[in-house]
């Protein structure tokens, strides 16, 4: 099932994104480009005002490139450090750390604080959705959306419906897609879904490549590009990605699937433990200084 954009949105939703880390401002950034007000939510004050500077940073290169709608004026941001600021929502997009007991308590706190009928999204790229709806007090209020990095430029998102999610629900944010002109594919709630659980293998099998001395970082990205017509190659990705980001979804995915491909590598592992995350350190498999 998908649902395309349209040329003429409905009127804009207020959104709420919670959590100022790089999915919450990359889903920000897309949002304001749309003309959609944004109340951005998060415990740190200093990560926030980090967070508003890259927003305006990313809000100028999307513009340079040309993925944001000509003729839209750019939507307001106002920051929050606390949870209550979601009350008058539209809709809630909670994009916290990949733990299922920090998204399912932050969740759950949400659900008391916003109107019955308001739209719930986890941006989780590994979670199962009804695993977390468990938390809500209205659980066929939450659905899963997973935006990928970053998400003002990538046109389709994947939208998981979890077994109690409600059917005004799915229609809701098909209209918030549809108001961020993004490409809706729905898929059924499994651990991984579709994206992760084809990637996010890939991913560590490259870096399980670069570890047993096979081929560099680099020549593993050449060959995937070259012969296999990957865009950015795997590693590329995994610094995109953020790797602790990664290790916590190859984490889910190991401890909810069994799979031992899923266990993350010890190179992805001593990657983080030297806080090389990718992009947003500065370095990961290659160097951005």
């Amino acid at each position: 099932m998908t649902a395309a954009p349209y040329d003429d949105p409905p009127p804009r939703p207020a959104l709420t994104v919670l959590g100022a880390g790089v999915m919450g401002i990359g889903i920000t950034v897309l949002a304001l480009g749309h003309g959609l007000p944004v109340h951005l939510v998060d415990i740190d004050r200093e990560q926030l005002d980090r967070a508003a500077d890259l927003i305006d940073g990313e809000l100028r290169l999307a513009e340079l490139m040309g993925a944001l709608p000509a003729g839209t004026s750019l939507g307001t941001l106002a920051t929050h450090t606390s949870l209550k600021a979601v009350a008058g929502a539209t809709a809630v997009v909670e994009a916290v750390t990949e733990n299922a007991e920090i998204k399912a308590a932050v969740l759950s706190e949400v659900s008391g604080l916003v109107r019955p009928g308001t739209l719930l999204i986890t941006n989780t790229s590994s979670i199962p959705v009804d695993e977390l709806a468990g938390a809500l007090k209205r659980p066929e209020e939450l659905v899963g959306t997973h935006f990928m990095n970053p998400p003002y430029l990538i046109g389709t998102a994947e939208v998981v419906r979890g077994a109690r999610t409600g059917d005004p629900a799915m229609a809701a944010v098909a209209a918030l897609l549809t108001a961020l002109r993004r490409r809706a594919v729905v898929v059924r709630d499994a651990p991984g879904f579709v994206t992760s659980r084809i990637l996010h293998p890939m991913i560590n099998d490259a870096a399980r490549v670069v570890e047993e001395g096979t081929a560099t970082a680099e020549d593993v990205d050449a060959l995937m590009q070259g012969c296999l017509g990957h865009p950015t190659g795997p590693l590329r990705t995994a610094d995109l990605i953020g790797i602790d980001n990664l290790v916590d979804s190859l984490t889910v995915l190991h401890e909810r699937t069994g799979d031992d491909g899923c266990r993350p590598t010890e190179l992805l592992l001593r990657l983080v433990r030297e806080g090389r995350l990718g992009r947003k350190s500065g370095r990961g498999f290659y160097d951005y200084t």
